[in-house]
């Protein structure tokens, strides 16, 4: 079968380019990479549900074999890519203050991996009509192409960010994700009076459930494990800051245990409640309350801890709200959640 056969939209559009079937070897740096994952760094522009299908159609092959996408390459091995139509990557180009900015908020750096401490309002990466994101302007700051995240952080949360130096460091460190290798605390203010004999809510979440027009994460009985563990830090006025632990990795996970609680985080547009949300942010509180703010590991035999605190606008909306019968007027921050991006 031939590749134009293979791929349907074989045939270029007036700035695509019809590429010729490629044998390209696997690299030291890319050894352990997934089969999807290699694919589509090497065909940018070309959508993610064409390679798979590619792939399920055996038009790639690893040494001659058909693969699943699933599997790991090793290094030294031949991938055959098919003919498929390129439409070549416009440069990134991020505002040069955001840039400075998000090279300023490097909280460790070692020869493998950087933390940052992410600002909230900034996705990790460019998509879903964003032209840029954290990762474009670290690399733009940096000057290094490279680097390539480790694990994400939802668009409004802000904090602890890991960020791997080259393909191999950073699919260790997914490694250690996955592995459940890698201690993930939150800082969370969530609305009313959190339990005090609340510690652990375990139930499972099913991811992509339509409500209202939108993809929700629900809790289900058939859905995928999820364990948090809350511990009260403060009482406020109709609120409580929670430190979080995730025993598990779900999209949303605490911010739908929260809300499955009864105590939603405080901002949360998606899950919480839309009159108490317009409260709090009459009162000062206009963002996700919620907070990466540690991340431990080991790491060559060294263990790393890194914790990233919470900037002025957060503590001062929590002082805000720490006091009875105040209807506080928050002065806001240059820097506050970057909504100009």
């Amino acid at each position: 079968m031939s590749d134009s056969k293979l791929y349907k939209s074989s045939t270029p559009a007036a700035d695509e380019v019809l590429s010729k079937p490629k044998h390209v070897p696997v690299t030291d740096d890319q050894d352990g990479q997934r089969v999807d994952n290699f694919l589509i760094r090497h065909c940018q522009g070309v959508p993610r549900s064409h390679l798979y299908r590619l792939i399920r159609q055996g038009a790639v092959l690893v040494n001659g074999r058909r693969v699943k996408q699933t599997r790991k390459l090793v290094a030294g091995e031949q991938v055959r890519i098919p003919a498929v139509s390129l439409k070549p990557a416009a440069d990134v180009k991020v505002p040069e203050s955001l840039a400075t900015e998000v090279g300023n908020s490097i909280i460790q750096e070692t020869e493998d991996f950087l933390v940052v401490n992410k600002p909230q309002g900034l996705a990790v990466h460019g998509g879903s009509g964003l032209a840029f994101g954290l990762i474009d302007a670290l690399r733009q700051a940096r000057g290094e192409p490279n680097l390539e995240l480790a694990h994400r952080l939802d668009r409004a949360t802000s904090g602890a960010l890991l960020i791997g130096r080259g393909m191999k460091a950073t699919r260790l460190l997914q490694d250690l994700f996955r592995q459940r290798s890698i201690e993930k605390r939150y800082i969370a203010l969530v609305d009313g009076r959190w339990p005090a004999n609340l510690h652990k809510i375990d139930v499972p979440l099913m991811k992509n459930v339509e409500h209202a027009g939108e993809r929700r994460v629900v809790v289900d009985p058939q859905g995928q494990s999820a364990v948090t563990l809350f511990k009260v830090r403060s009482r406020l006025v109709d609120a409580t800051l929670l430190d979080v632990t995730l025993e598990t990795g779900r999209t949303h996970q605490i911010r739908v245990h929260s809300r499955h609680a009864g105590h939603a985080v405080v901002g949360d547009t998606r899950y919480g409640d839309n009159k108490r949300n317009a409260t709090f942010k009459k009162n000062g509180l206009a963002r996700l309350y919620l907070h990466s703010s540690e991340l431990a590991f080991e790491w060559k035999e060294r263990k790393v801890r890194v914790r990233a605190p919470t900037d002025q606008y957060w503590e001062d909306a929590i002082e805000s709200i720490n006091v009875d019968g105040r209807e506080p007027k928050l002065e806001r921050h240059k820097n506050n959640g970057l909504e100009k991006w």
